[in-house]
């Protein structure tokens, strides 16, 4: 598992009715490659399933000082310049984010290597799935104790567990993007392979959640939302042995 990148945003955008997939083409086009330059990292890029809407996306930097100084270098650099009125334009409401990191070492986002264009002709595949949690206050290590047993439960020759995420804690530096400050949140991320694997692992997601709400350490529902990647997505079914070391 990489844990280079310890300050992770989940990004969930709302497009523009029937825009989503002109944001998306925009997005993979101009943008993960940017951000890499900068020694940051675009985990994955999804579509939501269920709310057809919403474009989500991972991002990833080495620490919260490190976050200040690529936002700064991409947000008033030459390429934003070049496409943000474009880009702008298609987006409804961008405010959505968690701001997260692993939970331990060995449980954070695994990078995989990009998607290539001749071996992959048909793009990113699988199915990605995040669970999230909102946690009761003052209540966050009690519920990855028990959440660790539900999560161990999650296995099968179509599932990899991707990682395990809970909200940082820390002033948001770059006001600019605002993050969220409703509480604390933990997010589970798994791959599947296919649709048949998604059909198996549906009820081990709605028992796994009930369990854990009847344990009085929930402050709300938990959100179980399917994310389907898009064409460039490394966040995709893959499993995770070969992993791309940032550039010094």
């Amino acid at each position: 598992m990489n844990t280079e990148y310890n300050v992770i945003e989940l990004r969930r955008y709302t497009i523009q009715p029937g825009r989503r997939a002109t944001f998306g083409r925009y997005f993979e086009t101009y943008f993960p490659e940017a951000f890499q330059q900068l020694g940051a990292i675009a985990y994955g890029h999804f579509y939501e399933r269920e709310q057809p809407d919403r474009f989500t996306w991972l991002r990833g930097y080495q620490d919260m000082e490190h976050r200040l100084a690529v936002n700064r270098a991409f947000y008033y650099g030459p390429v934003w310049a070049e496409h943000k009125s474009a880009v702008n334009s298609l987006i409804a409401n961008s405010d959505d984010v968690l701001l997260l990191r692993p939970i331990d070492p060995g449980h954070g986002l695994p990078l995989l290597r990009a998607v290539d264009p001749v071996s992959e002709p048909e793009g990113a595949g699988g199915i990605v799935v995040a669970q999230i949690f909102k946690v009761c206050d003052d209540r966050l290590d009690s519920f990855l104790q028990r959440a660790e047993i539900g999560f161990a439960g999650y296995r099968g020759p179509g599932l990899i567990e991707l990682g395990v995420l809970a909200t940082l804690d820390v002033p948001n530096n770059f006001p600019q993007h605002p993050v969220r400050t409703d509480g604390t949140y933990v997010v589970w991320f798994g791959a599947l392979q296919d649709e048949d694997a998604l059909a198996c692992f549906r009820p081990a997601l709605d028992i796994v959640a009930d369990g854990l709400a009847r344990t009085g350490l929930l402050d709300g529902p938990t959100e179980t939302v399917i994310l389907d990647p898009s064409v460039r997505s490394r966040l995709r079914w893959q499993r995770p042995v070969t992993q791309l070391a940032r550039a010094a």
